[in-house]
Order: C-alpha cells, then structure tokens, then sequence
C-alpha cells in the first residue's frame, strides 16, 4: 500500500470515528445542532465525488453500516 492510500484511508476511517461520536452525542441530545451539523457534513463527503475518488467502497452502504452500529 503506498502513501497515498494509506492517507486515503485515514482520512476515511477517521470520518468514520467523528460520525460515531457525532451519532452518540445526537442520540443522548437530539437538539444538539453542532452535532447534527457534523453528522451532515460527513454524510455529505460520503457520498461525494472526493470520497469516490479516495475509495471504491460505497458511501451509501458505509453510512447504513455505521447507523446500524451506532
């Protein structure tokens, strides 16, 4: 694996971290706006054309997979 992928992945496997913590703050307090406001900005990057070009893994199936968990 090269740099570059390895960077790849870290930038994905680290926006999955911050949707987990995002999810459990929203789940203890639903009003949380920053909370929410993350949540949708890395819902956003998962289905963006910049993580398509970082990863062949399904953004859609990533984000029902981390529900799922979280």
């Amino acid at each position: 694996m090269d740099a570059y992928e390895r960077l790849a992945n870290a930038i994905i496997i680290q926006a999955a971290k911050d949707y987990r913590v995002a999810k459990r703050k929203l789940r203890r307090k639903p009003g949380n706006k920053d909370a929410r406001a993350e949540a949708e900005s890395i819902e956003r990057f998962f289905r963006s054309d910049w993580f398509r070009a970082l990863t062949e893994v399904d953004g859609e199936m990533l984000l029902k997979e981390l529900n799922e968990e979280v």
